[in-house]
C-alpha cells in the first residue's frame, strides 16, 4: 500500500510546477518561455452598466474554416433577465461578430461544429438543441433551421455523428515528396449510413439523467430523434463527453463529478429500421481516477471536473481532470487489450497458443502530473495525427510539433502546452495577471485583488497553431503557437512545419488562417517556392484537383510580403482566367450525340496547342465552328467576362516592355505558356462567336477604323507564347515582339484593369509581433498598414466607380446593390443577382457558397469603401 504514488509506470510522469514553484523558481532551465504569444485580443464596448456578462458554463469552437462561436449572456438592465446569446466571428475580421438571440431559454451548456465547418448546433440547460446554417452562405448571417429536445434535461455532451473521413497525419514522414505518404486515408466507417453507403448526417447527445438521444436529418429535411437510457441503473451525469470508432460505433464516457465514483463507458450504436430511428447501449469497462487510490490524495480532489476523450475519433484514450478549491491534478489513460491469465488446471486440459488466449480490454494510467494549479479549461488538438513511438521520439528530442500537444488553462491566467500522452510540459504563457510574484507584499497585493482574469472556455485551431481562449469578462485573446514549440530550430526545420501543415490544409480543404499567424515576409518567397515543388511532385490528376487551391495559397502568402505584393494581383487574376476558361468551354457543345471522347473544349485545347499560326482565322479553319453555335441572348450576357479577356490580353502585350520591373500585375504571366496558352483559345472562341454576334466582342479605343484589333492581338500573343510554351525552355521575346507591344499605346487605348480591392482583414497587421486590441462591432482604422501602402497603385481610389469582381458590372462611386465580400481575398460582388440568362445563372452558382479564393462571403454595408 505504501508504494502507491501518483507517479507512474507509463511513458512518463512530467513535471509541471505549481504556481507557488513558478513564483520562486520560475520555468524549468531550458523551457521554452516565448512558444506563446498574444496576437490579438477583442473585447466589447465598455459602458457604465455592462449588459454583457459571461454564461456560466461559458462554451465556445473553432471550425476548420477559421469560424470560431462562443457564448455569453446579456442582462436586461430594466426587466433583470438574461438573453442568452451566440456570437459567431471570422479570426481575419473579429470585430465584425455576428450577434444572434439563440432563443434558448436556459444557459447554453455546448457548442459543436460540424465536419465541413458551415453548420453549428447548441445545446442548453433544458435539452433544446439548435442547429444553425448560413444564411445565404454568409459567413456573418445565420439562422436556425432544425432541432430537437429532452424536455427539461439539461444537455452536458453534444457530437454530431462522424460523417466516416479520416486523414491521418504522418509527422516523421513530413521529408516525403508524395502526399499520400503524408496523408493517408484511414478505414473509417460512418456512424450510419444511407442506402449506397452515403453518410447519414445528424448528432448525439447526453443528458445530465444519463439518457443519450440521437437526431438523424432524412434528405427530406425532417428530423429522425429517438431517446434510450445508457443504462438500466440511470444515475446523475456531470460530465461526459462521445468519441468515434472505426467500426462506425459510438463510445460515451461519462461520470457523476465524484472522484471517488467511476468513470463508466458506454458502447451506442445507431440504426434506422422501419424509418424510426434505433439505439442499443453496452456497458464498456470502467476506470478509477488513480489520486483516489492514493492514500495521500484519496480525499485532496473531491470532482471530477474535466473529462475529455483525445480526439473525437480516438476514443481508446482519455483525459481527466480532477480539483479542489486550488489545485487539480491531470491523468491520461488509455484503453488496451490485454491476455487474460489462464489456470494451469484449464492449461492442462486444452492448452492456450497464439491467437487463442482470452483476451480482456483494460484501462491503464499513460501519466499523471503533479499538483497544479486549478484547471480552468482544455483545449484538444484536432490534428489526426497517428500517435506511434516515432512522434513520441520527436516530442522528447525538442524537435516538437504542434498537433502533438494539448491546452491547459489556469485560474492564475497561464496556459500551459502539454504532450497528450506524456503529459510533459512543452510550452507555457503567462496572462496579465500570472505575473510571477517577486517578493512577498506583492503575494499579498495579488491575494488580495479580487478573482484573476482567467481562460473559462479554450479552443485550438484545426492546425494548433493558435489558441482562442475566452476569459472571466467575456473576451476573446488569439494566441499564436509557435511550430517549434519555442525551441530553437534551424530555418529550414521551422519552414518544413509550416509548409508541412499548408500542405495538410491543401489536400483537406481546410482554411490556413492561422498558418499565415506564424509567416514573415523573409519566410514567403522560400514557402512559395517550396510549395510549388512539392505540389509538382504530385501526379498530374491530384495536381489537377488542386490546380485552384494551390494558387489561392500563394496569393494569401504573397500578401504578406511588400516584395510579392504584385503577384497576388496575378495570382487572383489566374483563378479569374481559369474559372472564365472552364465556364467558356463547358458551353460548347458537339454537333452530333455519337462523338469522340473527346469534349468540344478539349479538342479546342489541342488544335489550338498543335496549330502554332499567328493568324486567328487560320486557326479558326481547323475547328468545327457548328459546335460554338449558342443562343445570341447567351452570346450577349457574356460580354462583360469576354471584355475582361481582352483588356487582360491588351495589358499584357501593353507592359511587355517593362518586363524587367517584378513589381507590377501581370509580370508573371509573360513567361507562363499555360496561362497565355488559355488567354490564346479564348481568343479563337471570342473569334467564332464575334461571327454570330458581334455585340458581344470586346470593345477596343483605336486609331484607326480599318484595324482588326483581335487579329493583331492575337498574333502578338501567339509570338509571346511561342517563346515560353514549354516550361524547360524559356526563350527571350525577339526585339521585333518588343517593338509592335511599345507601338501598342499608339493603336489602341490600354485599359485600366481593375484589381482586387484592399484586403481589411488583421493578418498583415500581426506580423510585427506587437498586441493588436480590438473592440467587436468597431473595424479597426488602416493607419500605419504597412502592406496597404503597397496595395495603392493597384487600388481604386475613394469615390471612383466601384466594381463587382465577378460579374465585371461597374457599380457606381457608391453602390445602392447590396454586396458581399470575401472574409480573405476581399473580392467584392452584388449579393442578388440581376442576370436572367441561364449562362450568366451559371457561372453565379459557381461562386454561391465561395469565392474563387474559396474563402467564405460576409455581408458588406451599402457604403462599403
Amino acid at each position: 500500500r505504501a508504494s502507491l504514488r501518483p507517479v507512474t509506470r507509463g511513458i512518463g510522469c512530467s513535471l509541471l510546477p505549481g504556481r507557488s514553484e513558478r513564483a520562486l523558481y520560475g520555468a524549468p532551465p531550458g523551457f521554452p518561455g516565448g512558444a506563446m504569444d498574444l496576437a490579438y485580443v477583442c473585447e466589447w464596448e465598455k459602458k457604465p452598466k455592462s449588459n454583457h456578462c459571461p454564461s456560466i458554463p461559458l462554451v465556445c469552437a473553432w471550425s476548420c474554416r477559421n469560424l470560431i462561436a462562443f457564448t455569453t449572456d446579456l442582462r436586461n438592465e430594466e426587466e433583470k433577465d438574461l438573453t442568452h446569446m451566440v456570437h459567431i466571428i471570422d479570426t481575419e475580421h473579429p470585430w465584425d461578430v455576428y450577434s444572434v438571440n439563440s432563443g434558448h431559454t436556459e444557459v447554453i451548456t455546448c457548442l459543436e461544429w460540424d465536419q465541413s465547418g458551415s453548420r453549428l448546433l447548441s445545446a442548453d440547460a433544458d435539452g433544446h438543441i439548435k442547429c444553425w446554417s448560413m444564411t445565404d452562405h454568409l459567413a456573418n448571417s445565420w439562422e436556425s433551421t432544425v432541432g430537437s429536445m429532452v424536455e427539461g434535461d439539461p444537455v452536458v455532451a453534444l457530437s454530431w455523428l462522424h460523417n466516416g473521413v479520416k486523414l491521418a497525419l504522418h509527422v516523421e514522414k513530413s521529408g516525403a515528396s508524395n502526399f499520400g505518404e503524408k496523408f493517408s486515408r484511414v478505414k473509417f466507417s460512418p456512424s450510419l449510413t444511407l442506402f449506397g453507403g452515403k453518410p447519414m448526417e445528424g448528432w448525439i447527445a447526453v443528458t445530465i439523467s444519463g439518457l443519450v438521444t440521437v437526431s438523424l436529418l432524412k434528405p427530406n429535411g425532417q428530423v429522425l430523434t429517438s431517446t434510450e437510457s445508457l443504462c438500466r441503473l440511470r444515475c446523475r451525469v456531470a460530465l461526459a463527453d462521445v468519441a468515434f470508432t472505426g467500426g462506425g460505433n459510438i463510445v460515451v464516457a461519462t461520470s457523476d463529478g465524484s472522484s471517488a465514483s467511476p468513470v463508466q463507458f458506454y458502447k451506442v450504436c445507431v440504426s434506422v429500421v422501419n424509418e424510426k430511428c434505433k439505439i442499443d447501449t453496452e456497458i464498456l469497462p470502467s476506470l478509477f481516477m488513480r489520486c483516489t487510490t492514493d492514500p495521500a490524495r484519496k480525499d485532496k480532489y473531491p470532482a471530477i471536473t474535466h473529462l475529455k476523450f483525445l480526439a473525437r475519433d480516438m476514443s481508446e484514450q482519455v483525459l481527466l481532470c480532477a480539483s479542489n478549491q486550488n489545485n487539480s491534478i491531470v491523468e491520461c489513460w488509455s484503453l488496451r487489450k490485454e491476455g487474460l491469465p489462464v489456470n494451469n488446471i484449464f492449461q492442462q486440459i486444452s492448452p492456450v497458443v497464439g491467437d487463442k488466449q482470452p483476451m480482456i480490454l483494460k484501462w491503464r494510467i499513460l501519466s499523471a502530473t503533479n499538483d497544479l494549479d486549478r484547471v480552468s479549461a482544455v483545449a484538444l488538438p484536432k490534428l489526426p495525427i497517428s500517435l506511434t513511438n516515432t512522434d513520441l521520439k520527436v516530442a522528447n528530442d525538442t524537435k516538437f510539433f504542434p498537433g502533438l500537444g494539448l491546452a491547459l488553462a489556469f485560474h492564475d491566467g497561464s496556459v500551459h502546452i502539454v504532450h497528450r500522452l506524456s503529459l510533459q510540459m512543452m510550452a507555457v504563457f503567462y496572462g496579465s495577471s500570472s505575473q510571477r510574484p517577486v517578493d512577498e507584499q506583492t503575494i499579498k497585493r495579488q491575494r488580495t485583488a479580487g478573482p484573476l482574469v482567467h481562460f473559462k472556455a479554450m479552443q485550438l485551431s484545426w492546425t494548433s497553431l493558435a489558441l482562442a481562449g475566452i476569459d472571466s469578462h467575456g473576451k476573446l485573446s488569439m494566441l499564436r503557437i509557435s511550430p517549434s514549440m519555442g525551441h530553437v530550430l534551424d530555418m529550414n526545420m521551422s519552414l518544413r512545419h509550416l509548409l508541412f501543415l499548408l500542405e495538410y490544409c491543401m489536400v483537406t480543404g481546410y482554411d490556413w488562417w492561422d498558418i499565415l499567424l506564424h509567416v514573415q515576409p523573409s519566410m514567403v518567397q522560400n514557402l512559395v517556392e517550396k510549395l510549388h515543388e512539392e505540389y509538382m511532385r504530385q501526379n498530374a490528376a491530384l495536381q489537377q484537383v488542386l490546380s485552384t487551391r494551390i494558387v489561392a495559397m500563394k496569393a494569401s502568402l504573397c500578401k504578406l510580403s511588400s516584395s510579392t505584393i504584385a503577384r497576388v494581383c496575378d495570382y487572383h487574376a489566374k483563378l479569374f482566367l481559369i474559372a472564365i476558361s472552364c465556364t467558356l468551354k463547358s458551353l460548347l457543345r458537339p454537333h452530333f450525340l455519337n462523338t469522340p471522347d473527346k469534349s468540344p473544349g478539349d479538342r479546342l485545347t489541342e488544335i489550338c496547342s498543335k496549330i502554332t499560326d499567328i493568324d486567328i482565322d487560320k486557326v479558326m479553319i481547323n475547328l468545327k465552328t457548328e459546335e460554338f453555335v449558342l443562343e445570341m441572348t447567351t452570346l450577349q450576357s457574356l460580354q462583360q467576362l469576354i471584355q475582361w479577356v481582352g483588356d487582360f490580353v491588351l495589358y499584357l502585350l501593353a507592359s511587355l516592355p517593362n518586363q524587367g520591373s517584378p513589381v507590377r500585375p501581370g509580370h508573371s504571366f509573360l513567361r507562363d505558356g499555360a496561362s497565355l496558352g488559355m488567354f490564346r483559345e479564348l481568343m479563337v472562341v471570342i473569334r467564332i462567336w464575334g461571327l454570330l454576334k458581334p455585340s458581344c466582342l470586346p470593345v477596343y479605343t483605336a486609331t484607326s477604323d480599318t484595324q482588326d484589333s483581335m487579329s493583331l492581338l492575337f498574333r502578338l500573343l501567339t509570338k509571346l507564347w511561342l517563346c515560353c510554351r514549354e516550361e524547360n525552355h524559356v526563350t527571350e521575346p525577339d526585339d521585333t515582339l518588343i517593338d509592335e507591344c511599345c507601338l501598342l499605346p499608339s493603336q489602341l487605348l490600354i485599359p485600366n484593369i481593375d484589381w482586387l480591392p484592399i484586403n481589411d482583414g488583421i493578418i498583415s497587421k500581426l506580423q510585427n509581433k506587437q498586441l493588436v486590441r480590438l473592440q467587436f462591432g468597431k473595424a479597426p482604422g488602416l493607419i500605419g498598414h504597412t502592406v496597404s501602402s503597397q496595395f495603392d497603385a493597384f487600388v481604386r481610389a475613394p469615390g471612383q466607380p466601384k466594381i463587382d469582381h465577378l460579374r465585371r458590372l461597374h457599380l457606381g462611386a457608391y453602390p445602392t446593390e447590396e454586396c458581399k465580400s470575401c472574409t480573405r481575398c476581399g473580392c467584392v460582388t452584388m449579393l442578388k443577382s440581376p442576370n436572367k440568362v441561364t449562362a450568366v445563372k451559371q457561372w453565379e452558382q459557381r461562386w454561391i457558397k465561395n469565392c474563387l479564393c474559396g474563402g467564405l462571403w460576409r455581408r458588406m454595408p451599402l457604403s462599403y469603401s
